[in-house]
């Protein structure tokens, strides 16, 4: 069902002007159509997988404010596929949620089809590690970091997003996120060559920090033009992980580049619209 929307989503043309319209021959690029067409197929399901995860922690009725976020809903996910089954017991001391805010969560899992309930606790369904499956590629990889001169809060917690530099101004649109979801805020680099930088900036901002370089490098295996999401926070660990979690998904949701594409059905080309 998933892929039939893909295929479906494919069709509809994405641009931002209809001005100077440039074809590419798919077959002259690197990898070939089936690559170019699976990584738009990929830039797609993205969208659509996080649209599922706004979804999700939203109000369906007039209500109160939810308490969770995409980022509760991604972690949701992550424990359950650690755990293979989850307990409210446990998502409410992962998640440092009520009772009540994980009885909504889970009522909004299973209204999406993403969680089955069973005996033995809530496990994932088919389309629950469809999605699951979909972040991972993006966010492959985080872990704990400590207090440092680029994550200068008690508690800090890094995140890899892979490929995304472009998707990057300065990084403050990733601090904003993380400060929404309550924590003190979020550093953002970028790595290329070996190296990790601010955005805007070539300069090695770890270059006299060297465990903490090396704790990154091997941690969460970084290549070329991939992003590194550090949330920080004061009073709490989980906080820290769910703002570089929501800095993460704020960036998936924003980044543009599937916008520009149109895929011209049973063509071997793909057709940029540019601003002239």
């Amino acid at each position: 069902m998933l892929k039939c929307y893909i295929i479906t989503t494919l069709r509809t043309s994405y641009h931002k002007s209809k001005q100077h319209n440039h074809c590419i021959n798919l077959t002259k690029l690197k990898g070939g159509r089936d690559n170019v067409i699976s990584k738009i197929c990929d830039d797609i399901f993205v969208h659509i997988v996080i649209n599922t995860l706004n979804s999700i922690s939203s109000r369906y009725a007039p209500s109160r404010v939810l308490s969770f976020s995409p980022a509760h809903v991604f972690k949701t996910l992550q424990l359950i596929n650690r755990e293979r089954y989850v307990s409210r017991f446990l998502l409410v001391r992962e998640l440092e949620l009520g009772e009540g805010s994980i009885k909504t969560l889970i009522k909004h899992l299973k209204m999406e089809k993403m969680i089955i309930t069973t005996n033995k606790g809530t496990t994932m369904s088919e389309k629950g590690a469809k999605i699951f499956e979909q972040l991972s590629k993006y966010i492959p990889s985080e872990l704990e970091i400590p207090q440092s001169s680029i994550s200068i809060s008690k508690f800090n917690y890094a995140i890899l997003l892979i490929y995304m530099s472009n998707a990057i101004r300065q990084g403050i649109e990733q601090r904003d996120a993380a400060i929404k979801m309550g924590a003190k805020g979020a550093t953002t680099l970028i790595f290329e060559n070996g190296k990790f930088s601010i955005p805007g900036s070539k300069y090695n901002v770890l270059r006299n920090e060297k465990s903490l370089e090396l704790l990154l490098k091997d941690g969460l295996r970084p290549i070329n033009n991939d992003v590194i999401i550090i949330g920080s926070d004061d009073s709490s660990l989980i906080l820290a992980e769910l703002a570089a979690k929501a800095a993460a998904l704020y960036t998936l949701e924003n980044h543009g580049d599937h916008k520009e594409l149109k895929l011209i059905a049973n063509e071997n080309r793909v057709v940029y619209k540019n601003n002239g």
